[in-house]
C-alpha cells in the first residue's frame, strides 16, 4: 500500500500497470483529486471512494492526504549484480548502515534520485525497510531509485571493492574533509545510523573517512541532510570532469 498524492502519481506515472486500484477520500474535490483521478482513469485503474476512518485504517496514519493506492512490486533492479551490469558511466551509490528511521529513509531516497544516485543499498536486518512511510516521504523516488537490501554490508562492499569501486564512508571524526574526497569516478557514499554512526566493521572496509565540514553551532547533521551534501558534491565533481 502507497499513500498520499506525490507517491502515488509518482508509480502511476512510472508504472501505472503495477497499480491495481486507488482509494479516494469520497469528501475531497479539489483540483489535486481531480487530476489523479484523470491519471487514474487514463491508466485504467478502479477507483474505490472510502471515507478518511477507512484509508487510516487501511496505512495506519491519518497523514494519507485523502489517498491511497494497493499496487504490485516495480520492475527495478533487484539484486546488486543486475544493477552494476546495467549501470553505463561510473557508478554512484549510497549505502545506509543501518537506518531505523522511515523519514530518514524517504528522504535519503529523495536525495538519492535528485543526485543521480544508482542506487541505495542497505542491510537487511537492524535496518527499517521500505515500508509505506518512507515511500511517502521519498515523494515519488521509491518508484525511481533501486532499493536493495543485502544480508551482509561488509561482504557486499568487499564486492563492490572487487567492481573498483571507492568507498567513502563519513564520520564525525575522520581526518579528511568531505571536499578532499574523490567522487569522480566509481564511488559508494557510505553513512551510518540516526544516533551510532557505522558500524565497526563497516568503517573498517570503508577505503577512506571523511567528515562533513560544520561552520555553525550544531554538532551534526541529520543522515538524509548529510546524504544529500555529500551526493550533490560527489554530482558537482562529476560534472566538473565531465567538463
Amino acid at each position: 500500500m502507497i499513500f498520499g498524492f506525490h507517491a502515488v502519481t509518482a508509480r502511476l506515472r512510472h508504472d501505472a500497470s503495477s497499480v491495481e486500484e486507488i482509494y479516494i477520500d469520497a469528501d475531497r474535490h479539489d483540483g489535486r483529486m481531480q487530476e489523479l483521478l484523470r491519471a487514474a482513469k487514463a491508466a485504467n485503474v478502479r477507483i474505490i471512494q472510502a471515507d478518511d476512518q477507512r484509508l487510516s485504517n487501511i496505512v495506519g496514519t491519518r497523514r494519507h492526504q485523502g489517498v491511497v493506492a494497493k499496487a504490485g512490486e516495480l520492475s527495478l533492479a533487484r539484486n546488486l549484480d543486475e544493477l552494476l551490469d546495467a549501470i553505463v558511466g561510473p557508478p554512484l551509490l549510497l549505502i545506509l548502515d543501518g537506518i531505523t528511521d522511515p523519514h530518514n529513509l524517504g528522504a535519503c531516497l529523495r536525495v538519492a534520485d535528485g543526485a543521480g544516485a544508482h542506487a541505495v543499498i542497505a542491510p537487511k536486518d537492524r535496518a527499517v525497510g521500505l515500508n509505506a512511510t518512507a515511500a511517502k516521504v521519498a515523494s515519488g523516488a521509491a518508484e525511481t531509485v533501486p532499493y536493495i537490501t543485502v544480508t551482509n554490508l561488509a561482504r557486499t562492499m568487499r564486492d563492490l571493492k572487487e567492481r573498483d569501486i571507492w568507498l567513502i564512508g563519513t564520520t564525525e571524526d575522520a581526518e579528511k574533509g568531505l571536499y578532499e574526497a574523490d567522487f569522480s569516478g566509481a564511488a559508494a557514499l557510505v553513512m551510518g545510523s540516526e544516533g551510532e554512526g557505522m558500524r565497526r566493521l563497516t568503517r573498517e572496509t570503508c577505503d577512506v573517512l571523511v567528515s562533513v565540514p560544520m561552520f555553525g553551532s550544531v554538532e551534526s547533521l541529520n543522515v538524509s541532510v548529510a546524504s544529500g551534501v555529500c551526493l550533490y558534491e560527489a554530482r558537482r565533481q562529476r560534472i566538473v570532469k565531465g567538463g
